[in-house]
């Protein structure tokens, strides 16, 4: 064991010496994304074996949406109030009381609803107020080693890395294990008791403000840094789509994809979730070197990725093969990875460390705006089934993401010029 003093108190914290401090964070990071796509690959299952309709099952999906954003938006502000650690630590528990509700609740819509709103409301408490802690801990004194944007880098792989095996393990033990819609709930719920427990010993980063020095917790909410031009004309433009791009790989393409996986189809669902996000992991390492402070570079490579990824999409969607399916998920997957790195390595650029968690909760509240994209094309395809279909989806998809990727090439070109 050896101590390490708090630069911002007089407090002193326990660290395992084997165990980098930031890494403690980002095992609660890691755990709550399981959490959070654990339940992706599950959606064909509810579907083919509990009876919700394609629709309902979408809606399973974006529910936790309704725990996420307000969790984003409020939990920011309250770390910078209270302190990192108090405000993280109710996330894993959170966390896990979702699983809970999900393990028991597979043939009833509000217990699936109730508990994606759960699993989303520990998300969102990690991504925030775990992303500020963990880029507050890759720096000295805590950190001798990390370079610019470790800080950045580190979450967004923390939370891919989740993302994946959740969502990989899930299909699997529901495909092949007993007790299909409860045991992998019951996983989760062991990793984030630990991953809850080893908190602890994190070294806090930012001290309570006094309560005699506390404002009205309305003023802690103003973000002055999305005002910045950057923001909305690099960073907006690429947030959606982080998720959009996800979801469409590993919630829309496995449904289209049911009838023709083999007769494996939760297996299949977790195999395109695993390749999507393996490949978003993989690219997210690359981030450091295709990102720059002197212009956009990194979110206009994402948003070229994102445009292929979309057009591949179209056409797996038409053909409906194992093989372009496959292929779609990885490119999908690759735009979200590097739309995310790059997305958090742009704010983290422009924020003060004032603002450095809520504006990082706005720019998360934005990029799961995307989760709502399989609902809206499911319910697009069945409430208007001659006008709409999935191949033509992807294509509108194609072309939103193209006068997103313009938008950013004409807008941030004009942002350094008044820069500089």
């Amino acid at each position: 064991m050896t101590v390490v003093a708090d630069q911002h108190s007089a407090a002193t914290t326990f660290v395992p010496r084997t165990i980098a401090p930031w890494a403690l964070v980002a095992a609660v990071m890691f755990a709550v994304a399981w959490g959070g796509n654990e339940f992706t690959p599950l959606l064909v299952m509810y579907r083919l074996d509990h009876g919700f309709s394609p629709v309902t099952v979408d809606i399973f999906l974006f529910a936790y949406v309704i725990g996420i954003v307000p969790a984003l938006l409020l939990a920011g502000p309250l770390s910078d109030r209270l302190g990192r650690r108090p405000v993280l630590l109710p996330a894993p528990l959170i966390a896990a009381v979702g699983s809970l509700i999900l393990a028991v609740g597979a043939d009833s819509s509000v217990l699936l609803v109730l508990g994606r709103i759960l699993s989303g409301i520990g998300l969102g408490i990690g991504m925030v107020v775990g992303g500020s802690w963990l880029k507050e801990l890759c720096v000295r004194p805590f950190d001798t080693k990390a370079q610019t944007g470790s800080g950045a880098r580190r979450a967004a792989m923390s939370l891919t890395a989740g993302f994946a095996l959740g969502a990989g393990l899930a299909g699997v033990l529901a495909q092949w294990a007993p007790w299909p819609t409860v045991l992998a709930y019951l996983l989760h719920i062991a990793i984030t008791v630990v991953a809850g427990v080893a908190l602890f010993a994190a070294p806090e980063t930012r001290a309570a403000v006094p309560v005699d020095q506390r404002r009205p917790l309305y003023e802690d909410l103003k973000i002055p840094a999305v005002a910045h031009r950057r923001f909305w004309f690099v960073i907006a433009p690429v947030a959606p789509w982080v998720f959009g791009a996800a979801s469409c790989a590993y919630a829309v393409m496995p449904s289209l994809m049911a009838d023709h996986s083999g007769g494996r189809p939760v297996a299949f669902s977790s195999l395109l979730c695993v390749v999507a996000l393996a490949c978003g992991f993989a690219i997210q390492a690359l981030g450091r070197r295709i990102d720059t402070p002197y212009s956009a570079r990194a979110v206009i490579v994402a948003l070229a990725i994102l445009v292929a990824g979309m057009a591949i999409a179209a056409v797996a969607a038409d053909r409906l093969t194992v093989p372009l399916a496959l292929v779609a998920a990885a490119v999908l997957g690759s735009g979200y990875g590097m739309a995310m790195v790059s997305g958090l390595q742009e704010i983290q650029r422009i924020a003060t460390p004032d603002d450095l968690a809520g504006l990082t909760a706005v720019f998360y509240s934005l990029t799961y705006i995307g989760f709502a994209i399989p609902a809206a094309m499911a319910l697009c395809v069945q409430a208007w089934p001659g006008v709409f279909s999935y191949p033509m989806l992807f294509v509108v998809g194609v072309v939103v993401a193209a006068a997103s990727l313009v938008l950013v090439v004409v807008k941030s070109r004009s942002h350094l010029q008044t820069a500089r």
